[in-house]
């Protein structure tokens, strides 16, 4: 894994997604007490794994939106100690999930003192977003797409129509996903109310710097 800061790494992996090569990424926050804080799980192997127990135990497996959550059970039944949380609505869509809470913007007493939480509302990602304070990450799941380009032309089309090609923003198909603009509006100006520099986020590169002022421009559409 690539250690992006003190006590957070992140692990990228294919993944195409209706025919686009959009990748993901899994993020891994360590603790006050040491234990980890997996967020977005991807497809485990026995090297990643090992990666992941070297750094400390896992304890907590989140599954930050309705649509990061493939490889969730999976950790789950490899750490049958953890707990898992999900977005709302997810427990109907993965009956097969053994879902320990439900994910509502609020801190969980274990990471309230490392992370601040955030559901972005009026959405229908269902999204919470979390805020690493010590090394002012903020970690998303679709909330934001960082791509130069592709060698994939399909993925380099949709780029482009989306308005997104060569720049980080929210492509136009999951604008639609905006439902209650005026409540989306209030909980973007919540997060950029954090002191965040960088974004680790899913799909495409992650942004080292000037993350705050990035989210700002990309949420300039989003009027409340």
């Amino acid at each position: 894994m690539e250690k992006l800061a003190n006590d957070i790494w992140a692990e990228a992996a294919p993944l195409s997604f209706f025919g686009l090569h959009l990748g993901t990424r899994m993020t891994v926050v360590r603790l006050r007490d040491g234990t980890l804080l997996v967020h977005s799980p991807i497809a485990m192997t026995s090297s990643l794994k090992a990666d992941v127990d070297a750094i400390g135990p896992v304890r907590h497996i989140v599954a930050p939106n309705c649509y990061h959550h493939l490889y969730a059970g999976d950790w789950k039944d490899a750490y049958p100690g953890a707990l898992l949380h999900a977005a709302a609505g997810l427990e109907k869509r993965r009956k097969d999930l053994s879902i320990d809470s439900e994910l509502r913007g609020e801190a969980h007493p274990d990471w309230e003192g490392d992370l601040a939480t955030s559901l972005l509302d009026g959405t229908m990602l269902h999204e919470t977003v979390f805020f690493h304070r010590a090394s002012r990450s903020l970690i998303v799941a679709d909330v934001l797409e960082n791509f130069e380009t592709s060698a994939h032309w399909p993925t380099r089309a949709y780029l482009k129509l989306g308005g997104i090609h060569g720049k980080p923003g929210l492509s136009l198909p999951l604008r639609l996903f905006f439902r209650d603009k005026k409540r989306a509006r209030r909980s973007v100006d919540e997060i950029l109310s954090w002191d965040f520099d960088r974004i680790v986020l899913a799909h495409g590169d992650v942004i080292e710097s000037g993350g705050r002022d990035v989210l700002t421009d990309a949420y300039t559409w989003l009027k409340g």
